[in-house]
């Protein structure tokens, strides 16, 4: 794809997020959107091999129509890959919302679960880092093999990786296009933010023990148990846990590693990449002049951290489909509708 084709992807605007002011404090944005969801949908599970075959992961998936193996050759409907955030699963608010929007467009859905998540223990040391564009790589291979049209959306941390992995591979990045939402591409300063009054108090917790959970059931060394059962703050667990079992020297280099930052200037497939101004997670967040001309960068003025509820007064109702409208409209505008999706 040339630099030519690249520059129209900045002329794609989606429906404004303008929410009531009463709804555009931050912390309500990022907590209340849960209570909103739709139904868990009614997914078709399969099992795979981690990209280092040491542990198996989750595949969930609500199809748009029967698979067939007639004639052994992939889907020609278009598939979008959901990358969820730290200590998300296909059960999450933003899963199931984009869930049911993708399958109303007859478009096949998967959340693909890093490793330890969707309720599947992780069977070696290795979990789940921001950085590890390998295992989303092997991620979209395993999708590849049986879908010819893949879409990628990655939220939070998986919008980190998704974004990292989009500048990374380049051309060899097997998703046509991507979305990642709420990504913290700078992962030192969202690192800053969560040591915050409110991120400690509130949101370090909700994300921190899950995973403390899960290290503490793994197999780890009396100092590490000790040492993992003093954490605070999630750095600290970063640099203890995360850190040394991902290969970094400590959490500073996992952050600097790890960041999409660095690697959206490479980008050469079309990336969306959404973030709201008063996010209390995400940290510093990409220019113009951090991306190339595949980034399409959307700035809203309110949303939370992958929140996006809406009041919409005509049906009196709250709702978290900006998301999903907003990712669906970006892949048709970059071309989906180029393929029978019937």
């Amino acid at each position: 794809m040339t630099s030519e084709q690249a520059s129209q992807y900045s002329n794609f605007y989606p429906q404004p997020f303008n929410p009531p002011f009463w709804l555009t404090n931050p912390h309500i944005q990022t907590i209340l959107p849960k209570f909103f969801a739709p139904k868990t949908p009614n997914y078709r599970r399969e099992i795979y091999r981690d990209s280092l075959s040491e542990s198996d992961v989750a595949y969930d998936f609500y199809d748009a129509k029967p698979l067939t193996d007639e004639s052994n050759q992939p889907q020609d409907t278009p598939l979008v890959v959901l990358f969820h955030g730290m200590e998300g699963s296909s059960d999450s608010h933003y899963a199931r919302a984009l869930a049911h929007h993708i399958h109303a467009q007859g478009w096949h859905f998967v959340v693909a679960h890093f490793r330890s998540c969707g309720g599947i223990p992780a069977s070696g040391r290795t979990f789940y880092n921001a950085g590890d564009t390998a295992e989303v790589h092997h991620m979209l291979q395993t999708l590849s093999q049986k879908y010819a049209h893949i879409y990628a959306v990655g939220v939070s941390l998986g919008g980190n990786a998704l974004a990292k992995y989009m500048g990374k591979y380049g051309d060899e990045a097997l998703c046509h296009a991507a979305v990642a939402i709420s990504a913290p591409v700078d992962m030192s300063s969202a690192a800053m933010n969560m040591q915050r009054f409110l991120g400690q108090k509130i949101y370090t917790p909700y994300l921190l023990n899950p995973i403390i959970r899960k290290a503490l059931a793994n197999e780890i060394s009396k100092d590490e148990i000790k040492a993992i059962k003093s954490v605070a703050k999630i750095s600290d667990f970063d640099h203890i846990f995360t850190a040394p079992r991902h290969g970094y020297r400590s959490n500073n280099d996992y952050y600097r590693r790890s960041s999409a930052l660095p690697y959206l200037i490479d980008v050469t497939k079309p990336l969306l990449l959404i973030s709201a101004m008063d996010d209390p997670f995400i940290g510093f967040t990409a220019t113009d002049n951090d991306v190339s001309d595949f980034v399409t960068l959307i700035n809203t003025d309110h949303g939370g951290h992958i929140g996006y509820l809406r009041y919409l007064a005509d049906q009196r109702s709250f709702d978290i489909n900006w998301i999903p409208e907003t990712s669906s409209a970006y892949f048709k505008f970059v071309g989906i509708n180029d393929f029978d999706i019937n």
